[in-house]
This record gives C-alpha cells, structure tokens and sequence, in this order.
C-alpha cells in the first residue's frame, strides 16, 4: 500500500488548535479507492480465515449464547467478528498505520518516538442490535502508565445515523478523566452529555477523523444489511509502558519502528492480557 512517504502532509498550528479546542479534526479521504478496497479485502481476508496471525485477539458474537467473546487467533470462518485487536502485525495495516499524514500529526502531538497502543477493527455487522455507550479511551482503565490523546479512526464504509455512526460530544475531552472505567454511569450522561451537545459523525468510506482520546463518544445499532466497518489506531510515547509487566508497545514511529516487509508477529506478552 502507497504510504506517500515522499510527501510532508504536515500538521499547521490552525489544525492544531482546533483539535485541542473540540477534540476531533476531519482530516478528509486519506485513503485512496485502491487502498481503501485493499483493506477492505484484507480484513475480510482475516475474518475468514484465508490470513491468520497466532496473536492475534479477536471478538465473536456466540450465535448461541448471543454474547461477545473473544479468541485468540481465528476460530470460526464468518463475517461477523464485532472487534479484531493487533493488526500492525499485518503489512498492509501496518503501512496504512505509518501514512505520512498520521506520523506528521503524531510526532506534532505526541514526539519523536511513537508507539501503538492498538490497531483496532471495529465492525457493526447487519442487523446488529448492541450499542456502544458514551466512554472515554482513557489509558488508566487499560493499564498502561500514560494516558494517550490521540486516536486516528478511519471509515471502511461509510458511516451515519441510519448504520450506527460515531456520536461525539465537542470540546468534552477537556473536562479531563470522567470515569477511569471508560464508561459514563447513568447520572453522569446528563452533565457530561446532554442532547443538546451531541454531534453526528458521518463520515464517507475512506476519510479519516483524528480524536482526543478523552472525547466522549458512542455509537448506535446497525438495522442496515451491510456492515459498517471501521478502524482505530492509537498513538502514544514509545516509552509506555504496561503498569503489571513494565513491557513496551510495537513503535511506529522512530528508531526501530516495525517495518512492513520484514514485521515480526506480536510478543505473547502483550496480547496474554487484555489492555484496551
């Protein structure tokens, strides 16, 4: 995948502060037709068993039971995999991962030395019927001594109202750490989230949307019969680290960043616990 490497995207002091003051920056189609079709292809690919990565976690809807559990590695060939974490062990994820335009935005943000706390697809697929409540991405709750501010959310389909779109709440990040857990408690949606604040995130296949990791946001149920398929990266200091083990992050960005044609599968270290 073309990663415009050749390209200074750059990240102005006016981009800047609008992401500072509302907690979200449009950022606009980073992705090609051809490399958003690539992606496409890739995480179908992977849910279907045809490429397969030992650590690799991944989350089911038991059909039986009706609940989310989560695997290690592939386990059922289906379309249906709500979440697929550790996707920068994948080449072509992982350049998507290093685009220009994201290492500009994260060495303006976060440094120089950049690691990835996770490389998440998150699929809503026809006719599913969970919702994702109003949370923050606060890196206490995931166990990691600091808490990142950036995450890059990228549309594979397009996204809205009608397929379970992203709902924001602008400039709330800069009310800090609501809930360490990640989740409003119900007496707190009112104060933090009235509907009055709340914005609509649609969003067209392909663009790309740069979030505050403390900007509260939800996202609705799927009624559609397509799926509606996204994918989340968070950048942070290549020096986090896990608070149990002290264990560092794949870095992305730096001296001894991954490269996508000789990328190693992920340490069973970082992927025997869950941390986000």
């Amino acid at each position: 995948m073309a990663t415009d490497d050749n390209k200074d995207f750059g990240f102005s002091e006016k981009q800047r502060a609008r992401f500072l003051e509302h907690g979200y920056l449009r950022l606009g189609h980073v992705l090609t037709e051809t490399e958003l079709s690539a992606l496409q292809q890739r995480i179908d690919e992977i849910m279907m068993g045809q490429v397969c990565y030992q650590h690799m976690r991944m989350q089911l809807l038991d059909p039986e039971s009706g609940q989310l559990r989560r695997t290690m590695g592939h386990e059922v060939a289906c379309l249906a995999y709500r979440r697929i974490d550790d996707l920068e062990q994948d080449p072509l994820f992982l350049a998507f991962i290093q685009h220009s335009r994201f290492a500009s935005i994260a060495r303006n943000l976060v440094g120089q030395h950049v690691s990835v706390f996770r490389s998440m697809f998150m699929n809503k697929p026809a006719h599913w019927a969970q919702t994702l409540p109003w949370h923050q991405d606060v890196g206490v709750g995931w166990g990691i001594d600091t808490n990142p501010i950036m995450t890059m959310w990228t549309a594979l389909d397009s996204a809205g109202p009608d397929n379970g779109g992203m709902q924001i709440v602008p400039g709330s990040h800069r009310q800090g750490i609501i809930n360490e857990r990640h989740f409003l408690a119900e007496d707190e949606i009112g104060r933090y989230a009235p509907e009055g604040a709340i914005m609509e995130l649609d969003v067209e296949a392909g663009e790309s949307i740069l979030l505050h990791n403390f900007l509260l946001h939800r996202s609705g149920t799927n009624p559609t019969s397509a799926a509606r398929r996204a994918f989340s990266v968070t950048y942070m200091d290549g020096a986090t680290r896990t608070l149990d083990t002290g264990q560092t992050f794949p870095v992305v960005f730096g001296s001894n960043a991954l490269d996508p044609e000789t990328v190693p599968g992920k340490p069973a270290e970082l992927v025997e616990k869950f941390y986000g």
